[in-house]
C-alpha cells in the first residue's frame, strides 16, 4: 500500500525550502561583505615601532594606535573596515571598496605630528597644543583652501609670535607635518620647488588669539585631507609597512563574475551526474546540495564574514566534497539492495553502515581546515573559514537532510519493488535466502588485481619522486613574493601588451625589471615582479600612471623579507601539524600501520604538487599552501573509506593465517570501494576544472594545484596506502604466524531488517 501522505510531505517540505530560499537568498547574497579581492581595496600590515628612543611598545600603546587608525578610517567613510592586532606588535588593516587607495594609505601611515617652528628649526608648539575637534577645512581671504586650527592656549601662542617677531628679518613661522630631527631643516627645504613643510607665514605682529589658519598652495582635496589627519590626531608610534596588497575595483568585479560562473557550471554538472547515476537518491541529493549552498551563505552572513575569492573557491569545492557523503551512503544502500534486502531495510542498513565512514572522512578534512585557519592570513583564513563551515553543513545536510527526504519516499512504499530508481539492475540482486553478505558481492572490477603489481607501483612512485627531486634541485620553486619578498604588479590594459611596452611604461616612473610575464586570452595582462619592496610613494606613483595610461588601477602587492620568511616557516609548521594530527586520528580509529600508510601517501601527494609546480614554473604563492593542505585533508577521505572496508573484511575473517588471505582482503576492499572512489573524486574534479576553465586568473594556480593533488591522491589511495599496509602486515604475519583481526563492532544497536 502506497502511503500518499509521505509523498505529499516530501513535496511540501521541498516547496517550503524552495520558497524560503527564493524569498531570502537575494537579500542574503546582497548583505554578505565582499573582500577587497572582489570589490577592490587594499590591505596593509604595519609593524609598530617606537616614535622616540626608549619608548616601550606595550599592549596599551598598540591599542591607542588602533584607535587612532580607526578614527582616520572613519574620516574616509569606509564601511566595515577590518583592523586586527597580530602577534609581534603588528596591525593588519583591510579596507575593501575604498575609492582612492593612495589617499587612504597616506591618511593611515602619516604620523600627523604637527609642529610650529622658527627658521632655525626650534620647536615652538606641536600637536599637543591644538584642539583636535576644532580643526576643520576652511578658506582664506582670497578664497583659497586652508585649514583652520584651534589652539588650546592663546597666551602660549602670543609668546610664540613674540619670539618669531624678535627674529626679524627672518620672522617666519614654519609649520611642519612629521618633522624629522637631524634630517629636515627649513634652510634646506626652502630652496626646493616642493618643500616638505606645509606652510610658512611671516609674523608681522604679536597675536593674542587661539585660532590659526594654515595656508599654502593647497587644492581643496589636500586641505580636506590635512584637516582630517589633524582632526584624527597624531599616531603615538611609527608604523613600518611590511606587507601590502591592493586590488583595483575592475579586477575585483571581473574576478567575482568569472568565479561565480565557474561555480554555476561546476555545480550544474554535478547535479546532472547525480541524477543520471543515482536516480531517485541523486534527485534528493540535488535538493540537499541546494540547501547546503543556501545554508553556507546564510551562516557566513550571520558570522559577518568577509567573502574572498578563495572563499568562493572553497564553497564551490565544498559542493564537490558534500556530494562525497551522499555517494558513500548511496553506494552502501545499493549494496544492501543487491544482497536481496527490501528497499526499506537497505535504506536503514546503508545509512547505518555509512555513518562512521563519513564521520572519519570529515574529521580529517576538518583537521586540515583548522590548521589552515590558525596559521593562515587574510584570504587563506577566509578559505579555511569557508572550508570548515562547508564540512559542518555538508555533514548536517547529507546525514540528516538527505536521509529525512529520501526516507519519505522509501517509507511511502511507492518504490518498494523498483530498485532501478536507486540505480540497481534487477539481474544484479541476489536472493535474500542465500544469506549473501555485502562483503561477498561481486563487483565490476573483480578482474583487476591491485595487489599483484604493487611492487611496480612502488617502483613507479620512487622513480617519479627521484625525478621530482632532481627537477626541484635544478629548477627550484618559482616562489611568489609571498615567500621571496619584493613587489608584484599586475597590469590590465584595453589592448594587447608586450614586455617592451610594459618596460617602457615602467621606465617613465623610474622603475625597471626583467621579470615580466604576459598572460590573458587577449594578451592584455602583464605581471611585473621586483626584488625590492616599493615604497608607499612609489606605489602611489605607479597606480596614478597606469590608471591614466590604461584606465584601470594595477594590482600591487609588496612583501618585506621578514614576512616572506615567516610565511615560509608557518607553511612548513602547518603541513607538519596537519600530518601529525591525521596520523594520530587514524591510529586511534584504525591502527598504526594504516596511519603510517596514509601519511606516506599524503606526503607523496604533497610532493607531486610541489614537483609539478617546479617543472611547470607556475608561481607558488600563499594560496598554494592552502591547496596542499586541502588535498592532504581531502585525499585521506579515499584512503579512510578503503581502510574502513578493509576493517570490515578483516573482522569477518577473524584470523589470518596466510599472506594470500591478506592479499585477498586488500584486493576485495579496493574493488568494493573503487566505484565510490572514482565517483567522489570525479565530482570534486568537475568543480576544480570549472574553476580552471571559467574562474579568475587570480586563483588559477590554486585550482591547478588542487587538480594535480586530486589525481595524485586517487592514485596513492589505491596503489600506495593500502599496499604499504599489506607489506607491513605480511612481515607481522611472518613473525607471529597468525593475526587476530578486529572484533566485529556494531555501529548501532539495531539489528538488520529484511
Amino acid at each position: 500500500m502506497v502511503k500518499r501522505s509521505r509523498i505529499v510531505a516530501f513535496f511540501l517540505i521541498v516547496l517550503l525550502l524552495a520558497s524560503t530560499i527564493g524569498l531570502t537568498a537575494k537579500d542574503i547574497v546582497k548583505d554578505i561583505k565582499l573582500g577587497l579581492d572582489l570589490q577592490g581595496g587594499f590591505e596593509v600590515l604595519y609593524e609598530v615601532k617606537p616614535m622616540k628612543e626608549g619608548q616601550e611598545i606595550t599592549k596599551d600603546v598598540v591599542t591607542d594606535t588602533v584607535d587612532a587608525l580607526d578614527k582616520r578610517i572613519n574620516v574616509l567613510g569606509v564601511s566595515e573596515p577590518n583592523i586586527q592586532v597580530e602577534e609581534g606588535n603588528r596591525i593588519r588593516v583591510q579596507l575593501a571598496g575604498v575609492e582612492d587607495q593612495n589617499e587612504a594609505r597616506e591618511l593611515l601611515s602619516t604620523e600627523a605630528n604637527l609642529s610650529f617652528r622658527d627658521v632655525n628649526d626650534n620647536l615652538l608648539m606641536d600637536g599637543q597644543d591644538i584642539v583636535r575637534k576644532g580643526t576643520k577645512q576652511s578658506f582664506d581671504d582670497k578664497g583659497n583652501p586652508s585649514v583652520a586650527v584651534q589652539l588650546k592656549d592663546k597666551k602660549k601662542f602670543k609668546e610664540v609670535t613674540e619670539h618669531v617677531l624678535s627674529l626679524a628679518p627672518m620672522n617666519q613661522m614654519v609649520i611642519w607635518l612629521d618633522f624629522e630631527e637631524g634630517k629636515d631643516s627649513y634652510a634646506k627645504e626652502v630652496q626646493k620647488e616642493n618643500p616638505k613643510f606645509i606652510s610658512v607665514a611671516t609674523v608681522g605682529e604679536v597675536f593674542n588669539t587661539n585660532e590659526v589658519a594654515i595656508t599654502g598652495t593647497f587644492t581643496l582635496e589636500e586641505a580636506k585631507s590635512l584637516a582630517s589627519i589633524l582632526k584624527a590626531g597624531a599616531l603615538p608610534v611609527k608604523l613600518d609597512e611590511i606587507y601590502s596588497t591592493s586590488v583595483g575595483a575592475s579586477f575585483g568585479e571581473k574576478a567575482l563574475d568569472q568565479t561565480v560562473l565557474a561555480g554555476i557550471v561546476g555545480i550544474a554538472i554535478i547535479f546532472l551526474f547525480m541524477l543520471f547515476y543515482y536516480r531517485l537518491p541523486g534527485f534528493v541529493a540535488t535538493i540537499t546540495l541546494s540547501v547546503y549552498i543556501y545554508l553556507i551563505l546564510l551562516i557566513f552572513d550571520w558570522m559577518n564574514g568577509v567573502l574572498t575569492l578563495p572563499g568562493i573557491a572553497a564553497l564551490i569545492l565544498g559542493v564537490g566534497m558534500a556530494v562525497d557523503a551522499n555517494i558513500i551512503t548511496y553506494e552502501r544502500i545499493k549494496e544492501e539492495i543487491k544482497v536481496g534486502r527490501s528497499i526499506k531495510a537497505a535504506f536503514k542498513e546503508g545509512n547505518k553502515n555509512s555513518f562512521l565512514t563519513i564521520l572519519d572522512a570529515n574529521i580529517t578534512t576538518l583537521l586540515a581546515g583548522g590548521v589552515l585557519f590558525y596559521f593562515g592570513t587574510s584570504s587563506v583564513r577566509g578559505f579555511a573559514t569557508m572550508l570548515i563551515i562547508s564540512i559542518f553543513v555538508s555533514f548536517i545536510t547529507a546525514i540528516w537532510g538527505s536521509r529525512l527526504l529520501l526516507s519519505l519516499f522509501v517509507q511511502s512504499g511507492l518504490f518498494k519493488d523498483k530498485p532501478g530508481w536507486f540505480g540497481v539492475n534487477k539481474k544484479d540482486i541476489k536472493d535474500i535466502s542465500e544469506n549473501y553478505d555485502t562483503l561477498d558481492l561481486p563487483t565490476k572490477f573483480d578482474r583487476f588485481d591491485f595487489v599483484k603489481h604493487h611492487r611496480k607501483f612502488f617502483t613507479a612512485s620512487i622513480v617519479a619522486i627521484i625525478a621530482g627531486m632532481i627537477v626541484l634541485s635544478v629548477f627550484r620553486l618559482n616562489l611568489g613574493i609571498d615567500f621571496s619578498s619584493g613587489t608584484r604588479m599586475e597590469i590590465t590594459a584595453n589592448k594587447p601588451l608586450t614586455e617592451e611596452i610594459i618596460q617602457a611604461e615602467l621606465e617613465k616612473v623610474n622603475l625597471t625589471t626583467d621579470d615580466i610575464v604576459i598572460s590573458g586570452d587577449q594578451k592584455n595582462i602583464g605581471v611585473a615582479r621586483f626584488k625590492e619592496s616599493l615604497s608607499q610613494k612609489e606605489v602611489a606613483q605607479v597606480k596614478d600612471h597606469f590608471t591614466k595610461v590604461y584606465g584601470s588601477e594595477p594590482n600591487i602587492s609588496t612583501v618585506s623579507p621578514v614576512v616572506g620568511k615567516e610565511l615560509a616557516k608557518n607553511a612548513i609548521i602547518a603541513l607538519v601539524i596537519a600530518s601529525l594530527g591525521i596520523v594520530l586520528y587514524v591510529t586511534l580509529r584504525f591502527e598504526i600501520y594504516m596511519a603510517l600508510g596514509a601519511i606516506i601517501a599524503l606526503l607523496h601527494d604533497a610532493f607531486f604538487i610541489v614537483a609539478f609546480f617546479s617543472l611547470t614554473r607556475l608561481e607558488v604563492d600563499v594560496t598554494f599552501i592552502a591547496a596542499v593542505l586541502t588535498i592532504i585533508g581531502y585525499s585521506i577521505n579515499d584512503t579512510i573509506v578503503t581502510f574502513d572496508r578493509m576493517r570490515e573484511n578483516l573482522a569477518k575473517k577473524r584470523k589470518i593465517k596466510t599472506e594470500q588471505e591478506l592479499e585477498d582482503i586488500v584486493n576485495k576492499s579496493l574493488r568494493q570501494t573503487f566505484t565510490r572512489s572514482v565517483n567522489t573524486v570525479m565530482t570534486v574534479v568537475i568543480t576544480v576544472v570549472a574553476l580552471i576553465v571559467f574562474g579568475s586568473d587570480s586563483i588559477l594556480n590554486f585550482s591547478i594545484a588542487l587538480l594535480v593533488g586530486l589525481i595524485s591522491g586517487t592514485y596513492s589511495s589505491l596503489f600506495i596506502a593500502a599496499q604499504l599496509w599489506l607489506v607491513w602486515k605480511k612481515k607481522e604475519l611472518k613473525k607471529k604466524g597468525v593475526l587476530i583481526t578486529y572484533k566485529e563492532k556494531k555501529r548501532w544497536s539495531d539489528e538488520p531488517q529484511v
